[in-house]
């Protein structure tokens, strides 16, 4: 099976006062209009994460974003956009947020859009979330009980990666909580004409 080429994933850096962001810019891809709606979305997605951390008015203010790669083949892109601030306080706070995209449409899908139609994605992802928090003993700040509908994901090749905000699920000294799920374990829920549908796929 023949699938999209990679795309040339470049850092481009953007800075206003008390802030440095250094951003993925795709292009090289068979789409040309893809390309450029991944990148709209990139953006709007940069900008949310800014707005979200609020004023830079401290004098101690400091803003840094940065992003990870995380999936750039068998059409698909999957990345994480990283925002730390400053803001005054005890310590500063890093939001992630994830986007992955099929490259030849440029479309970006939630976590629902992963799996077929009518599939109970929530219960048998959560069971498979409050399995790893058992076996690897992860100390929580209440009882967990199901991943939300829209929780933030990345694919990384064959395995779909859930994670948690600092403060949603353990505490602050904790980080990111991740928690990786092989795309084979959970098969016979993916939607083949998503983003995990290729990666099921050997070749």
């Amino acid at each position: 099976m023949a699938f999209q080429s990679p795309v040339i994933v470049q850092s481009v850096r953007s800075t206003f006062p008390k802030a440095e962001l250094w951003l993925p810019h795709i292009s090289g891809g068979s789409n040309e209009a893809a390309d450029s709606q991944i990148n709209g979305i990139i953006h709007s997605a940069a900008q949310h994460l800014i707005a979200e951390q609020g004023t830079l008015e401290d004098p101690h203010a400091e803003m840094q974003g940065y992003f990870e790669l995380k999936n750039n083949q068998k059409d698909v892109l999957s990345l994480s956009l990283f925002n730390y601030a400053y803001t005054g306080g005890a310590h500063g706070l890093t939001l992630q947020q994830s986007l992955t995209f099929k490259l030849t449409t440029g479309r970006s899908y939630a976590l629902a859009e992963l799996f077929k139609p009518g599939s109970n994605y929530i219960v048998k992802l959560s069971a498979l979330v409050t399995a790893q928090i058992r076996s690897r003993d992860i100390s929580t700040l209440s009882p967990f009980k199901a991943i939300r509908p829209d929780q933030d994901y990345y694919v990384a090749d064959r395995t779909l990666v859930l994670y948690f905000a600092l403060y949603e699920l353990t505490p602050y000294a904790f980080g990111f909580p991740y928690f990786p799920i092989s795309v084979y374990d959970i098969e016979d829920m993916i939607n083949e004409n998503g983003p995990l549908g290729p990666m099921v796929v050997n070749y």
